[in-house]
């Protein structure tokens, strides 16, 4: 891992995808907003990392993934890159009922994946988002936090 730190508190990380990454990601983050006082905001801005973070490590298994986090005037930034071509897809949001709940009997295997929902997350939390597409590969995911 390589960590870049700008006299302006910018957080810039290049790391190999792997699954600890998210985990790692949300500690440097909350670092970052204790030393700019916005605690108050943490637990959503953990949220939002995790799942941009996580998104990148699943587009670009082995492959280098970059994180940049940065305080803004009424916010803060996070954006994440990857190599992998395609925009992040959203999940159309359903609303269920308990009939449409089933057991799911590999829930607890490591490696089962059911996800598909981050996206709806940080558009949720985030005052903005977006993806910008890096030619020749990959694109930065990012979103915008109000504090």
């Amino acid at each position: 891992m390589v960590a870049k730190v700008a006299q302006s508190g910018t957080l810039d990380i290049s790391c190999r995808a792997d699954r600890t990454v998210p985990r790692m990601v949300r500690m440097l983050v909350g670092f970052r907003l204790a030393e700019w006082g916005l605690e108050r905001v943490a637990e959503d801005v953990y949220l939002v990392a995790g799942e941009l973070v996580a998104n990148a490590v699943q587009s670009a298994p082995d492959r280098e993934i970059r994180v940049r986090f940065t305080r803004e005037t009424g916010g803060v930034l996070l954006a994440v890159w990857d190599s992998a071509e395609g925009a992040p897809v959203v999940r159309p949001v359903v609303a269920l009922t308990l009939d449409d709940v089933e057991a799911d009997a590999f829930a607890l295997d490591v490696g089962h994946e059911e996800g598909g929902r981050g996206l709806q997350i940080v558009q949720a939390l985030a005052s903005d988002c977006g993806v910008r597409e890096t030619p020749p590969v990959g694109k930065w995911v990012w979103a915008a936090m109000p504090c």
